[in-house]
């Protein structure tokens, strides 16, 4: 998802919004039960990772389409807006691509105080980290992200340079392979270093793609909008959730539940990683600049 006019629009979210149970069947449940029962707060001792589990969170129009106008606010409904919330809470660290950043104009991940004070009451920190995919570091002035002085930011990247002076603390995960960002390895670096257990990616499409492409995704979760958009921009083919190369073989999904509300369809899949494609398939160029 990833969409900052989601973000902005919460307010608009009723108090007391329940979702239908279809797969598996229940009764309907608040947001927060729902991603309670996702196991998300639990961090398991041991396990073979050397990475954090990694989620993506997206939204499509039924016909396929991940933004209107160059944007996905406009897809957007009360309970996807709460389950984008919802979904921040139990995470180590949220990721984004810089394209997203900038299209988007983040702002902090969690910035009621109840929500901050609930994580540090499950022993987690006040917020997720924000995390960054930057090839170049060419993230532009005015970012409220990073003018925010209360932010701690993560830029991911295979460049040796650094941002303009900004409010926010940034701090660097440096990873490249032949000039590219290695994102397996700069995981594996969130993991190992800053305690990244479970990691949320909220696009944008080249991002998801790539993580997909390594083998580096666990669990896609998908909301899908009751509208049809048809068409494309001016600007070329309409974004879908995932963009650039095609995946060889494409990956193989297990749905493990399923939820409604207004029409909107909630789908949460488990993601198969077997060795997909080659580096050189799908470039780390096209992540983000």
């Amino acid at each position: 998802m990833g969409e900052q006019a989601r973000i902005d629009r919460r307010d608009e979210a009723p108090a007391q919004l329940r979702l239908r149970r279809l797969i598996p069947p229940g009764e309907p449940a608040g947001v927060a039960e729902i991603v309670r029962g996702f196991g998300l707060w639990e961090r398991p001792a041991g396990g073979p990772r050397d990475r954090p589990r990694v989620l993506l969170n997206m939204i499509s129009t039924a016909d396929g389409r991940a933004t209107l106008e160059g944007r996905s606010g406009g897809l957007s409904g009360a309970a996807d807006r709460e389950l984008f919330h919802a979904l921040r809470l139990p995470v180590d660290a949220v990721l984004v691509g810089a394209g997203t950043v900038r299209a988007e104009r983040y702002r902090r991940l969690i910035r009621d105080r109840p929500s901050r004070a609930l994580r540090l009451q499950r022993g987690l920190s006040e917020e997720p980290l924000a995390c960054i995919v930057s090839r170049s570091l060419a993230l532009g002035p005015g970012i409220p992200l990073l003018e925010d002085p209360d932010a701690r930011v993560v830029v991911l990247t295979p460049s040796e340079g650094q941002l303009p002076d900004a409010g926010a603390r940034v701090d660097y995960v440096r990873a490249a392979r032949d000039g590219e960002l290695d994102l397996g390895e700069a995981l594996a670096r969130l993991h190992r270093d800053l305690s990244v257990g479970v990691l949320l990616c909220e696009g944008g499409p080249h991002l998801g793609a790539q993580l997909l492409a390594a083998g580096l995704l666990d669990e896609l979760y998908l909301s899908v909008s009751p509208r049809l958009a048809g068409g494309d921009p001016p600007s070329g083919p309409a974004l879908r959730i995932l963009a650039g190369a095609e995946l060889r073989p494409p990956a193989e999904l297990q749905l493990l539940g399923a939820l409604e509300s207004d029409s909107h369809l909630f789908l949460r899949y488990g993601v198969a990683t077997p060795e997909r494609v080659s580096r050189e398939t799908t470039p780390s160029s096209s992540l983000a600049s």
